[in-house]
């Protein structure tokens, strides 16, 4: 049911057909990155989302903002477990560990993110342990409620007093969990200890993963993110590239190699985060994918404002072009050999790089446009000429060549009112939309902060707004690199941001597709090698559109979206040089109700609807349109 009142105050009607007529040339080439991926690590959704490790808190990773502590874990039949920093600690990256006591059966459980979802299939486990022990361990899967143990290994104890040692095991359940409220365990015979005590760190379990990557990543949102056809992604995320305080910055060089040597850091979105997923895992990503990456780097700037001055930049460009050499030099180099030893002898490609996050924002724009943003882009387009580099808003005059990144987080009408915003633009300094959303209802103010109220989940007019956006976007395909949705992620057990373009919990078939999913989707499937001019009988609205032509099907393609009509609009398409008896395949996106959400755990809201239209007289494709609809029509070659 349509909510009249979350419409525009002046609904259209369509009552004679709109004529649209589509030349055969003078339109402009797209770019080839078009819709994509936008990664940040607000609401968990790198460790316990898109990360697949199972165990929270795996290391006791902490620091001055969110120390150390046993989030998560629990003791075995009344061990008693504390917190150490020995004077030998498994790494100097990683000093906090768990001491576990006990007088029998001693040992550890852990929660898992809010829940561990067990299946008949594989799982890949470790731990570390020191201290003297020639017994064995027990690692197992087991129902929280009811203590039914769905798998269990024994393993070899190679433990020995003064050092640190590594114990790996697998687990196969016989037997799928009827739900995610399980938990994990390591269990010993404390009798058999020199004082009824082990030490234990870095423990950790793995289901399968996407290409069946070590330190993967999770299937069903690696799927669900295939399935809509991204093109790049943009990473490691916005604020969290920031961080806090300058020191707290993302350190590239701390994300690398073996999971001991990560110290891990504080988000900026009130958790601390292991980096487990770090810049190796972020580049896995784009190859599993196929997609390209958009680089962010550090810019000198935090969000509480500090910025490092134009004198003291240099070993911070430094470390830029260092990130940049480990990615993309020879093995002949000291990175590119650094690269080849975790696993990549082969080079990457970098094509994109952005310089900083928001810097509009938190009084950053002055110092940005002043000094940071020339020198790190000097620097960069120095040493490396064919990257194209983008500032992190539009608010700045372009160096040649260089481009911004424009966000735009509004209500649904505002969406609307955009549709010719970037008619403005030059297309001679490209704009990536690297953050876009619908997150507040018609009517109501954008409010900020902690007493922010966005809508929980995307929702179908506020997608259907954001279509308007894109189409606007698609047709000054020239001047716009692509866009993405963001956030992109959602863990509905612990979240800081709402909407977002998937959501989760611990049930990988509970992931929801939200109703932006599927505009990205159906824009993403069918995308333009070139747009195409239109003419038309009507003026925009209620009915938004654009034309172009896929070279490599040969194809033309009309996309189009109807933003609050109280009738169905009637349309009359042609291309010229399209004859009469040509068909297309015409794909319509609806919802029964304009406030209808894709919520985890439920039924998809989203009706798409596939026809067969052929063209008659004059070569005349007629159609009509729903209100709030999102339509594709493609023609088949």
């Amino acid at each position: 049911m349509l909510h009249k009142r979350y419409l525009l105050p002046l609904l259209a009607a369509c009552s004679a057909a709109v004529e649209i007529s589509v030349a055969s040339s003078g339109g402009n080439a797209t770019s080839n990155l078009q819709y994509g991926i936008m990664e940040e690590e607000i609401n968990y959704c790198g460790d316990g989302g898109l990360y697949a490790e199972l165990i929270r808190n795996r290391a006791f990773q902490g620091g001055s903002s969110y120390p150390s502590n046993l989030d998560a874990w629990i003791p075995v039949d009344g061990s008693a477990l504390s917190l150490q920093n020995l004077s030998k600690p498994l790494s100097s990256a990683l000093p906090t560990s768990v001491n576990v006591k006990g007088s029998g059966k001693a040992g550890l459980t852990n929660l898992g993110w809010w829940g561990i979802d067990v299946r008949e299939q594989k799982y890949t486990g470790s731990f570390y342990v020191k201290g003297t022990y020639n017994g064995t361990f027990t690692a197992s899967l087991q129902a929280n409620e009811t203590g039914e143990v769905f798998a269990s290994t024994e393993v070899v104890s190679k433990s020995v007093r003064g050092a640190w040692t590594q114990h790996e095991f697998t687990l196969t359940p016989s037997k799928a969990a009827s739900n995610t409220k399980n938990t994990f365990s390591i269990t010993f015979d404390a009798s058999e200890t020199v004082d009824g005590s082990l030490d234990f760190n870095l423990i950790s379990l793995f289901p399968p993963t996407w290409n069946d990557r070590p330190n993967g990543l999770r299937k069903d949102l690696m799927q669900a993110m295939a399935d809509f056809a991204p093109k790049f992604l943009r990473f490691p995320g916005g604020n969290n590239l920031e961080g806090d305080t300058l020191a707290g910055r993302w350190k590239w060089n701390e994300t690398i190699g073996p999971l001991k040597d990560r110290p891990g850091r504080a988000t900026t979105w009130t958790y601390q985060e292991t980096t487990g997923l770090g810049l190796v895992e972020y580049m896995e990503w784009c190859d599993d994918l196929g997609v390209e990456p958009i680089l962010g780097i550090w810019a000198g700037f935090a969000l509480n404002g500090d910025a490092i001055p134009e004198s003291e930049l240099g070993p911070y460009v430094q470390d830029v072009l260092d990130e940049l050499e480990f990615l993309t030099g020879s093995t002949d180099t000291d990175l590119g050999a650094l690269r080849a030893s975790l696993g990549h002898p082969e080079p990457w490609t970098i094509k994109y790089v952005e310089v900083g996050n928001e810097d509009n924002l938190n009084e950053g724009l002055e110092s940005y446009t002043s000094y940071r943003f020339r020198v790190f882009h000097d620097a960069i387009k120095e040493k490396y000429p064919d990257i194209i580099i983008l500032a992190s808003t539009v608010e700045l005059t372009f160096p040649e060549g260089a481009g911004g990144d424009y966000h735009l987080y509004d209500t649904p009408d505002n969406f609307v009112s955009k549709f010719n915003y970037f008619d403005q633009f030059s297309p001679d300094h490209p704009i990536l939309l690297g953050e876009i959303a619908a997150i507040q209802l018609n009517g109501r103010e954008i409010v900020w902060g902690g007493d922010a109220h966005f809508s929980m989940y995307p929702w179908w007019i506020g997608t259907v707004a954001e279509a308007v956006f894109l189409l606007g976007a698609e047709r000054n395909a020239d001047k716009v690199l692509g866009t993405t949705y963001a956030p992109f992620f959602m863990n509905l057990a612990n979240y800081q941001w709402s909407p977002t373009f998937l959501a989760f919990n611990a049930d990988p078939d509970q992931t929801a597709r939200s109703t932006s999913w599927h505009l990205y989707s159906l824009f993403s499937h069918n995308s333009f090698t070139n747009t195409l001019p239109t003419t038309s009988n009507d003026t925009w609205g209620p009915l938004y559109y654009v034309a172009g032509v896929d070279s490599a099907t040969d194809s033309h393609i009309f996309k189009a979206a109807v933003y609050n009509s109280t009738a169905d609009v009637p349309v009359s398409l042609t291309f010229d040089g399209v004859k009469s008896g040509t068909t297309a395949q015409l794909t319509v996106l609806t919802a029964d109700d304009a406030l209808g959400m894709n919520e985890v755990g439920a039924s998809d809201i989203v009706a798409s609807q596939t026809s067969t239209v052929t063209a008659g007289a004059n070569g005349v494709f007629d159609f009509s349109l729903p209100n709030l609809s999102v339509a594709v029509l493609k023609t088949v070659a």
